[in-house]
């Protein structure tokens, strides 16, 4: 894949960065932005380490995800430095020195010890030094200053041209990787085989992957972030859910479907899901509320189960009882870029404060309104939680529903689709479905 449009991208992404960063410094009354990549650190009792995750406040300025140990430093009017380690091990494989589109943008000195940074970082009381406690370097501590992490976290909810593109093509690597899911399902495989076909598909895997996968056979799918994932496969295997994402560059795509072994009523329910929720993705536009449409996917979805029979009561009043909640207990989705929930979902303003969520919705992620460059996903579900379900009746709501109809849809365990959608100053761009047409 060619990188001549990340190129031409880049140098406004990174414009963008350096205002941002101004602009941060001057209300956290530094100098410098000095940032950690992060660091490899050991399970308790143990010579084992944990998997290495990027600090997202570094991989927002460079496509650089395996670099342990490096520093980032950020001075308004100047070139941004990157304090590249690239130890002399035997031991393990030695990061390869930077290259590509973006490396031309930078000053990049390259250290052999974890301890040589601290002679080329700026001054650690200049310095808003964001990242983990365990990247600590001596006197260089993390301090994650409020005022710094609040205006940079709120403006990464608008994404550059840049970033939408990284977006774009993580989006084709899940896609890809959906498909061979897809086909190993329907070729009769377990949880675990559909998963390894995933990863091989993808090339990536738990480690590069933005989250772990939910592959979920039968009645699993009524458990939200099924990850047992058993060997052998079920019998019948007659749904299956997939929530799985891929990497590029550092940004995430979530990507959920949901296929039915025949085509049978639970098809068609997933066929009635898809369209509602199509019709929600059509909501991703500038000035809506997000909580809004997480609110109107109540709505449809109870229409959707007052039309296969399992709710007696209007969607209207579903959703004023709860008893919608009840079939679909998760949010409408999230904010997605550099972490698949991203940050600053309930931001009031970059200087702080809260929006709150909907009274009896406690499971939204965002409830920003959206602009032009927020990037969401959209994941309206339908499960057959017996817990959920006994709750209702123990509320004294069990009239709502019919139970013949539940007992018919539960061996199939839930419904879940989910988009990656870019919002825009017109119709919003769906990265996902753009990816699945392009297959």
């Amino acid at each position: 894949m060619s990188n001549a449009l990340l190129s031409s991208l880049f140098p406004q992404h990174l414009a963008t960065m350096q205002a941002h960063a101004a602009e941060a410094l001057r209300r956290g009354g530094f100098d410098h932005l000095a940032i950690p990549s992060g660091s490899l650190h050991y399970q308790v009792f143990d010579d084992r380490d944990y998997p290495y995750a990027v600090n997202p406040q570094f991989k927002a300025w460079l496509p650089l995800t395996q670099a342990p140990g490096s520093w980032l430093v950020v001075t308004p009017g100047q070139r941004p430095k990157l304090l590249f380690l690239q130890p002399h091990d035997y031991w393990h494989v030695v990061p390869e020195m930077p290259s590509g589109y973006w490396v031309e943008h930078f000053d990049i000195e390259v250290i052999r010890t974890a301890e040589e940074a601290m002679r080329l970082l700026p001054p650690a009381f200049r310095c808003a030094i964001l990242g983990e406690p365990q990247s600590a370097l001596g006197s260089y501590v993390p301090n994650n200053p409020e005022p710094v992490l609040q205006y940079l976290e709120y403006h990464r909810a608008f994404k550059t041209p840049y970033e939408i593109e990284m977006m774009r093509r993580a989006s084709r690597i899940g896609v890809r990787a959906h498909r061979a899911a897809e086909r190993a399902f329907r070729a009769g495989s377990s949880e675990f085989g559909i998963h390894l076909a995933y990863c091989q598909a993808a090339g990536q895997d738990a480690n590069d992957l933005p989250y772990g996968n939910i592959i979920a056979l039968n009645e699993h799918g009524a458990v939200l972030h099924y990850t047992s994932r058993d060997r052998l496969p079920p019998k019948p295997s007659r749904s299956f859910l997939i929530d799985a994402g891929a990497s590029f560059g550092g940004y995430a795509a979530d990507i959920t479907r949901t296929y039915s072994a025949a085509d049978d009523e639970f098809a068609a329910m997933i066929g009635a899901v898809d369209a509602a929720q199509l019709a929600l993705c059509d909501q991703v536009r500038a000035g809506t509320h997000y909580a809004r449409i997480h609110l109107d996917a109540h709505l449809r979805l109870a229409g959707v189960l007052r039309e296969f029979g399992v709710l007696r009561t209007t969607p209207e009043d579903a959703l004023a009882s709860g008893v919608s909640s009840a079939f679909f207990p998760h949010g409408i989705g999230h904010g997605i870029g550099l972490q698949v929930h991203d940050v600053a979902g309930f931001a009031a303003s970059d200087a702080g404060g809260t929006i709150a969520k909907p009274e009896g919705h406690p499971y939204l992620r965002l409830t920003r309104t959206l602009e032009p460059g927020m990037v969401v996903t959209i994941e309206p579900g339908i499960y057959f939680i017996d817990m959920l379900l006994d709750e209702l009746k123990a509320k004294g709501l069990g009239d709502a529903v019919d139970w013949e109809r539940v007992e018919m849809f539960k061996p199939y365990g839930g419904i879940r689709i989910e988009d990656d959608v870019v919002c825009t100053d017109d119709a919003p761009i769906n990265l996902t479905r753009e990816a699945f047409a392009a297959a």
